[in-house]
């Protein structure tokens, strides 16, 4: 059986994902940002062998999930879930960043430069990436007048798929991959959208067992649940030197830097 570690898995797809993965009998360990929601994630998903704390917001907070996993862990597979959604408010983090970008982006970054290597690496997206911004200009939201929360949202979605692909390029053994999961309706997706959970857990539970049926060993690869709905990422997102300029940004910013 599979050890798979799921971030933001107290609620939505990643908390569908969890428990589709527990009941198939694997070893999936939750996240969640505080004791409470902690106990929340284990009653849903009441298979799984533990919860991971950390609150992703903050780096120390980012530091202390990367610990708390490895003390779990080696994992086979650790999902990237965790993330603020399109009407996250001008929220500031103790590290002076906008909450969007220190949740969606330079959490993911942190865990996987302090984890132990997992053989399979997938970071959420979104089908907004089309909309960010890939020229990296204070992609912390520090210093910018004005706020746009979709914006935000859209640029964060963009840096996980170059995130992913930066991964790829530097380690050769690791298949590291960033999927849309489609307009969902979860607490962030709203009861409006189009599609339900079943269909991205199922999508994420395929590639944590190494059993895509999309995009099978590849690596660096954008793409949405549906093999016949083929993504296409930004440019930006495929360019070495951009996704060498994003990871130095995040080393810059956090401390961190990625490992050899």
């Amino acid at each position: 059986m599979a050890r798979i570690f799921i971030t933001g898995s107290s609620d939505g797809i990643g908390q569908a994902s969890a428990k589709l993965l527990a009941d198939q009998g694997h070893k999936v360990y939750l996240h969640a940002r505080n004791e409470d929601r902690a106990k929340q994630a284990k009653e849903a998903v009441p298979k799984a062998e533990g919860v991971v704390i950390g609150d992703l917001s903050t780096i120390a907070g980012s530091k202390e999930a990367a610990t708390e996993a490895n003390k779990a862990g080696p994992f086979e597979a650790v999902i990237h879930n965790a993330g603020l959604g399109p009407g996250n408010q001008d929220r500031k983090t103790e590290d002076g960043l906008q909450s969007t970008f220190a949740v969606n982006v330079l959490a993911p970054y942190i865990l996987t430069c302090l984890m132990d290597k997992p053989k399979r690496l997938l970071y959420l997206s979104s089908g907004l990436q089309s909309g960010g911004d890939d020229s990296l200009k204070d992609i912390g939201w520090k210093e910018r007048k004005s706020w746009d929360a979709m914006q935000a949202y859209s640029d964060s979605k963009l840096h996980d798929i170059m995130l992913a692909n930066a991964v790829a390029r530097r380690w050769t053994d690791v298949q590291s991959c960033s999927m849309d999961p489609g307009w969902i309706q979860t607490k962030m997706g709203g009861n409006g959208a189009p599609g339900i959970v079943s269909s991205p857990a199922k999508a994420i539970a395929e590639f944590a067992l190494g059993q895509s049926s999309v995009v099978g060993g590849k690596s660096g690869v954008y793409f949405n649940p549906d093999p016949e709905d083929a993504r296409k990422p930004q440019k930006g997102a495929t360019e070495a030197k951009k996704q060498d300029e994003f990871m130095k940004i995040c080393e810059e910013i956090s401390g961190v830097s990625f490992p050899k």
